[in-house]
């Protein structure tokens, strides 16, 4: 196969899918490992993807933002990985914010403490925390549809009154100059406030997340500890920025 056809297919593929595995593409392409790995080397250089470990994904607008339900259909191994360590760091008697997200949504299910409270402004969220009869407080305002979240003034004005022990953050960017970034500004204030109320702050974030950059700074890499799935490239830049806990089971 030409190679100039490989490149269409591996596009079509990512604009189709979002993310793709190596393996994908051996299959699809009919050749070897390492013709894909460096046909994607190549396209990232030219800007067209972005590689990951294992694969690649789109490259990201600044402004851009997946939907709820598209986020839901990604990363879905890496992120239930994630978000049972993450689970696990909750105590009994902790105060706990939930960020509205896929990954944080994954940890509900793991939660099996006592006497926790829980605060969050995903709407996906409150359902799942009422049906296992945790304490819980969905945070009033301005709904933003496609991520299911609850933002703006009022819900800022809501959250400011609450303190943490613990919040669990979802970001669309971790970059090692630019911080913690997503596309809405309004979701970013939100963001920011959790953090800083809380005792400890954890970003929960498959592989994709890393070297993005998006619209709205929210906070520097040293505001919170970083959960997530693989040691990304440039791991140890990331870590002298702030902690990385490298999940792998």
């Amino acid at each position: 196969m030409l190679t100039e056809r490989r490149h269409e297919i591996i596009l079509e593929i990512l604009k189709q899918k979002g993310s793709v595995r190596i393996n994908e593409l051996v299959e699809a392409t009919n050749t070897s490992e390492s013709t894909i790995r460096r046909d994607l080397t190549f396209l990232e250089s030219i800007n067209t993807l972005k590689r990951v470990h294992g694969g690649a994904t789109l490259l990201k607008g600044r402004f851009n933002e997946p939907s709820y339900g598209e986020k839901q259909d990604q990363y879905v191994q890496e992120k239930t990985m994630i978000a049972k360590y993450a689970a696990s760091l909750i105590e009994d008697g902790d105060c706990v914010y939930l960020d509205a997200g896929t990954t944080t949504f994954k940890m509900i299910q793991f939660l099996n403490k006592k006497d926790i409270i829980v605060v969050t402004n995903g709407l996906k969220h409150i359902d799942m925390l009422v049906e296992k009869d945790i304490n819980a407080y969905i945070v009033g305002g301005k709904v933003k549809s496609r991520t299911k979240a609850v933002i703006g003034t009022d819900a800022l004005k809501n959250i400011e009154k609450f303190r943490f022990d613990k919040c669990f953050m979802g970001m669309n960017g971790i970059h090692i100059d630019y911080g913690f970034t997503t596309p809405d500004s309004e979701e970013a204030i939100l963001k920011d406030t959790a953090i800083n109320l809380s005792r400890e702050a954890f970003v929960l974030a498959d592989e994709s997340k890393f070297g993005e950059v998006a619209f709205v700074k929210v906070a520097d890499l040293k505001k919170a500890v970083i959960i997530t799935n693989c040691e990304v490239e440039d791991y140890d830049k990331y870590r002298n920025k702030t902690r990385i806990k490298v999940v792998t089971e």
